[in-house]
Parts: structure tokens; C-alpha cells; sequence
């Protein structure tokens, strides 16, 4: 089941725009000081780099992704998680849209 909801935020009300708006998300530090973000991905096939380890949570939507290394591509639909390693990169592949939750750490 995806993460619909998360109380107690600090949210940074600018929004992170990548990829000439193909990808729009905010920042927030939960209560407990974690970091993270949430957004969505619209159709396109993208290259994100890593620099600390990162949890992608689908929240709606679905994707494929391949991770640095890696020539199989995989599916994550909402409520399905994937992992990426620290100071790595993934290649992320569209449809629809994506909606995550990026956790980072």
C-alpha cells in the first residue's frame, strides 16, 4: 500500500523543477529530521545521479527503471519501492505519471 499521507512536515514551498519540468518535486524533513522528497515524473526517460542512497516509494502511476550497471529494466507500480545505492545513478522510463516519494539516507 503506497504512502498517502505524511503529518508533521517542514516543507520547502519552492519546488526542485529537473529535466525542463519533466520532473517537479518539493522537499520537507520529516519530524524526526528525515529527508525527503515527493513529485512526479511525467512521460519521458530520464538520468538521475545519486549522491546519498535513495528509496523511490511509487505512490500512483508506475515506472521502469534501470539502475547504474544494470542492463535490465524493472517495473515499480504504487506501493512498490526500489533502492539506489549512494553516488550511483538510474534511469528512470515513463508512460504515465509517476508519483513518488523519494527518501533519501
Amino acid at each position: 500500500m503506497p504512502t498517502t499521507q505524511i503529518d508533521q512536515v517542514n516543507l520547502q514551498t519552492k519546488a526542485n523543477v529537473y529535466f525542463d519540468g519533466k520532473c517537479v518535486s518539493h522537499s520537507f524533513t520529516t519530524s524526526d529530521g528525515q529527508t525527503k522528497s515527493v513529485g512526479v515524473v511525467l512521460p519521458a526517460t530520464l538520468t538521475f545521479k545519486t549522491g546519498a542512497p535513495e528509496i523511490m516509494e511509487c505512490v500512483a502511476g508506475a515506472c521502469e527503471y534501470k539502475l547504474a550497471g544494470s542492463d535490465a529494466w524493472l517495473r515499480s507500480a504504487a506501493g512498490e519501492r526500489f533502492h539506489i545505492p549512494a553516488n550511483s545513478s538510474f534511469e528512470i522510463r515513463v508512460s504515465e505519471a509517476y508519483h513518488y516519494i523519494c527518501h533519501f539516507g
